[in-house]
């Protein structure tokens, strides 16, 4: 692997280059950020070449099952829209290397969501507002939705890593309909067994709303958002029927993903401000924005799926992309988007609608271009 210099601050804080708000995005080329430039030009080849399979038509493609392969429920409840052609975006040390197809593109992003949900939920950690992640939900939400006894030890931990086991109907979703693999299983103590669940993620989303008794996009904007120089062009939506009355004002709590419609829909320069805030461990301009701590539990591999954390998908042992290191992790979501983010070496990778199935070799060849 290519070495190279580290710049440090004298506060300890590496050095490197943030956005400014707006169009004004820094480039460099890919040998001055240590690329070789065949092998990356060979990696976007790839991207275009190797498209998402899934319709551009989403609603007709979400209706027809195609978000949750298998689902008895596909009424859709929430907003979709059509989708663009793959594009997708290359950062080292903050600076764009490379761009393809239009990363201005503002589409669904499914379960890419969940991530940015989860750091809602590390905000409210920061702030007070969740005392311990080990604490139970029904200790901070009292909405009927944690009273049974299934439901009553869930904690903040649990639903974060999709262990908690929740049972129950929202919005008109219960939660054996998001449960293709397993619709057979019994329900377990929470904690006791891993499963992929839209209607929990919306659980947790709703009980995020009740602790910050204010819309959760509104809460991401004031707090990551605009700090970090997202444009206007972003939305995040929940379902028709997801409407709460918090402190006498009608609120609609967000979906964690798109399996019914909804979700956040953002553009690939977007997603990368986002994850550029993670891969330099929270910081912007030298301003903490989301602590160290919460990065720390948010990448801690869970026991039951050691290749996800809260709500991030990592690479343990290198099981989730065995082409690209250990050191990076990623927010997902179907229709092959994807964020990739690696700190030790200061790389965030965006792509849109990449066939899921190519995305290991995605990532191998930006890492061989990378000579890692």
């Amino acid at each position: 692997m290519r070495e190279e210099k580290a710049l440090v601050q004298a506060d300890g804080e590496r050095a490197g280059y943030y956005p400014p708000a707006g169009e004004d995005w820094a480039r460099c080329s890919p040998a001055e950020a240590g690329f070789d430039p065949d092998g990356l030009a060979a990696a976007v080849a790839f991207a275009v070449a190797h498209e998402s399979p899934i319709p551009y038509d989403l609603e007709h493609w979400i209706s027809s099952g195609g978000a949750i392969v298998g689902a008895p429920d596909r009424v859709l409840v929430g907003p979709t829209k059509a989708r663009g052609p793959a594009n997708g975006v290359v950062l080292r040390g903050g600076r764009l290397v490379a761009a393809w197809g239009d990363p201005r593109q503002v589409d669904m992003t499914f379960s890419v969501t969940k991530s940015y949900l989860a750091t809602v939920a590390g905000l409210a950690l920061d702030r007070g507002l969740i005392r311990d992640v080990h604490d139970r939900v029904r200790d901070y939400v009292d909405d009927g939705g944690f009273d049974s006894p299934q439901n009553a030890p869930i904690t903040w931990h649990h639903l974060l890593q999709q262990t908690s086991e929740w049972a129950g109907v929202l919005w008109d979703k219960p939660h054996e309909v998001d449960r293709p693999g397993s619709v057979d299983r019994r329900l377990g103590p929470p904690g006791t067994f891993f499963e992929y669940n839209d209607v929990r993620v919306n659980r947790l989303a709703l009980a995020l709303l009740r602790v910050w008794r204010r819309p959760l996009p509104e809460v991401f904007r004031e707090l990551v958002a605009e700090p970090i120089g997202c444009s206007d062009t972003w939305q995040w939506h929940g379902y028709r029927n997801s409407w709460v009355e918090i402190d006498g004002v009608p609120m609609q709590s967000v979906s964690g993903g798109g399996h019914w419609g909804g979700g956040l829909w953002i553009h690939a320069l977007d997603q990368a401000r986002f994850g550029l805030l993670f891969q330099r461990r929270g910081r912007w301009q030298g301003r903490q924005l989301i602590s160290e701590r919460w990065l720390d539990l948010m990448t801690t591999p869970c026991p039951l799926e050691p290749t996800y954390g809260y709500l991030w998908w990592l690479n343990t042992n290198r099981t989730f992309s065995p082409g690209a290191p250990a050191t990076g992790f990623a927010a997902m979501g179907a229709g092959g988007n994807m964020i990739w983010i690696d700190p030790a070496h200061d790389l965030t990778i965006v792509a849109r609608w990449l066939d899921r199935d190519r995305r290991d070799e995605l990532l191998g060849l930006v890492y061989c271009a990378l000579g890692a």
